[in-house]
């Protein structure tokens, strides 16, 4: 960039003027340099004017549109960052902004604080340039809802801590792939990053795997064997499925968590360790303490800090994204969704949440002839559920169609109440008291 971030020079493009100037008087407010133009050939001839360092752009203006304004940026000014401002409601779009190179996207109403953070964050190159079309990017957390934000700035505050996590959400939401974001984002990020299945092995292959053992221990040891803990000294002990733990087991671990040293199965020596625990599981953790199949002690030395991830349900902006990144590393960029494919895949209730997903968007490719994924093609995918065929009572139908509208509102809207309850056409304590009736949390 020509500029620092404070004093950037930033090109506005809308035909709203009145917009244009609420927004100019925002960003100049925090020190940035704005420059207005009100159509396409406007903007351009103010690029051949003067330097500048970013470019935000109305998707839908008369006689140029934001991608055809795109286009011819990315023609002369190459490198040149663009973030296109589009209306609630036009989610797909954000897929084809992607795809055609803009660094990322804001909805209308614009919430300030996105927007400044968008800005800093294209300034900063922390997110894509214009040549590619991966979607928001934390350490492989890819989002744009605001749900994921509020995780990925909990990850960001725990950077510089050596606390261990537990992390709980529904089966499919990506446990994983945040353990390895808070890896990645701490102080151990240069040691080892070492991820186990608790629940997949039995008790006495799962010890072992855990904390070594000496050669001779029992059958089958013809040698000594390192452990996972003590191989990831200095790094990261990814424990998934960390309910599934028998309790025996439990008893070793806790005592590895306390005295920070490990002794393989059949030695007679501790080794010391340096170990972050992150932990993951799909069941409700707490309840399985009161029952007596997990160890209070554990729990909390395991549960240092808690992070939940959002289910699928509760982040469908990012389906979109999510829909386009898979789609693209299944089919080597050949195919894409239409706009009415991803209505669909909005409008599905995602039970096995990303893991699902995916798996819908690789079914998508395989029965895809040609280079277009259709609305026809994703409804024969996505699974038909017994519920959805069941005859359901009319008030039960009513308030699940109440409750699926809400979510799906505050999802366009980000979770701003206020904003919802003008696009759901209530006042807003009306709206307040429907969140309460449906126990929806914002």
């Amino acid at each position: 960039m020509s500029q620092t971030q404070q004093g950037a020079k930033l090109l506005l493009v809308d035909d709203d003027t009145s917009l244009t100037e609420l927004l100019a008087m925002r960003l100049e407010s925090h020190g940035y340099e704005v420059e207005v133009a009100h159509r396409g050939t406007q903007a351009l001839n103010i690029l051949k004017q003067m330097p500048i360092d970013l470019v935000i752009t109305d998707l839908k203006m008369a006689h140029m549109n934001g991608f055809e304004l795109n286009e011819q940026i990315k023609k002369y000014y190459t490198g040149m960052p663009v973030v296109m401002m589009t209306a609630h409601g036009s989610i797909p779009d954000a897929v084809d902004a992607m795809q055609q190179g803009f660094v990322s996207f804001l909805t209308k109403p614009i919430d300030s604080q996105q927007m400044l953070d968008v800005i800093n964050e294209a300034l900063a190159g922390k997110v894509r340039t214009a040549q590619t079309s991966d979607p928001n990017n934390f350490h492989g957390l890819l989002f744009q809802s605001a749900a994921m934000r509020q995780l990925v700035q909990q990850i960001q505050a725990l950077a510089s801590s050596n606390a261990n996590i537990l992390i709980q959400g529904e089966s499919g939401t990506g446990k994983e792939v945040t353990a390895k974001a808070i890896h990645l984002a701490s102080n151990q990020a240069q040691g080892p990053f070492i991820a186990i299945n608790c629940g997949a092995m039995p008790a006495h292959l799962l010890e072992s795997e855990l904390f070594g053992h000496k050669k001779g221990a029992f059958t089958g040891a013809v040698s000594d064997k390192e452990g996972l803990v003590q191989a990831a000294d200095g790094g990261t002990l990814f424990l998934d499925e960390i309910g599934d733990m028998p309790l025996d087991l439990q008893v070793k671990l806790l005592r590895v968590l306390q005295e920070r040293t490990v002794r393989p199965v059949g030695g007679q020596t501790e080794h010391k360790v340096n170990v972050r625990f992150v932990s993951a599981s799909h069941k409700n953790i707490q309840s399985a303490v009161a029952e007596k199949q997990f160890r209070e002690d554990l729990y909390y030395r395991l549960n240092v800090v808690s992070v939940e991830i959002p289910s699928l349900r509760e982040r469908l902006e990012d389906i979109p994204l999510l829909a386009s990144r898979f789609l693209s590393a299944l089919s080597d960029g050949e195919k894409q969704f239409n706009q009415q494919s991803i209505t669909h895949l909005l409008n599905y209730h995602w039970p096995g949440n990303i893991r699902q997903l995916h798996n819908i968007v690789e079914h998508c490719v395989a029965i895809t002839p040609g280079k277009m994924i259709t609305e026809d093609i994703v409804q024969k995918a996505l699974p038909k559920d017994k519920e959805q065929n069941a005859f359901t009572g009319l008030n039960e139908a009513k308030r699940q169609f109440e409750y699926d509208y809400i979510q799906k509102v505050l999802a366009l809207c980000e979770g701003n109440v206020s904003e919802a309850a003008k696009l759901a056409q209530r006042n807003r304590s009306d709206f307040y008291k429907l969140l309460k009736k449906h126990e929806i949390q914002c």
